[in-house]
């Protein structure tokens, strides 16, 4: 006498469970709703730093060598550090530069590292109006910038 398996199609195959799923599409239609409400009624912008004067401002050249190193030059083309492990100023250099890539944005112009006179320290792409609040990422790596900045 053979034994009979169950069909596969009369299971009940659920992958991922139905109240989970209407609680994502509950969410996202909630977020959509709450965006509208913002946008019809003109609410201002919150969550943004306060407009300052510059403090200090510097250009640099930031050439990355491969996924760790980097190398940091002036304007003009000397050499101003060399960082075999660049560690956040890599983190930085790929950012800009897959955002160039995305502008298709020829060479590597420079960027401006700004010290504003409320402490908020920024990298700036001129070129592609790309910017970084590079105080938000920790003080370790806000002072890896301001040594750019004071050299």
């Amino acid at each position: 006498m053979t034994q009979r398996q169950p069909a596969l199609h009369n299971q009940k195959a659920e992958m991922i469970p139905t109240a989970l799923l209407r609680a994502m599409f509950a969410l996202a239609v909630t977020t959509l709703a709450i965006t509208t409400a913002a946008v019809v009624s003109d609410r201002p912008t919150v969550g943004q730093p306060k407009a300052s004067e510059v403090v200090e401002s510097r250009a640099i050249i930031l050439e990355g060598l491969d996924a760790q190193a980097v190398t940091v030059r002036n304007p003009d083309g000397s050499l101003l550090a060399e960082m075999p492990h660049g560690g956040f100023v890599t983190v930085i250099q790929n950012a800009m530069a897959r955002e160039r890539l995305t502008h298709r944005i020829e060479g590597n112009p420079p960027i401006n590292i700004v010290r504003y006179a409320n402490g908020r320290l920024v990298a700036e792409d001129p070129a592609t109006g790309w910017s970084a609040e590079l105080y938000a990422f920790g003080s370790d790596n806000k002072a890896a910038f301001e040594r750019l900045l004071d050299q």
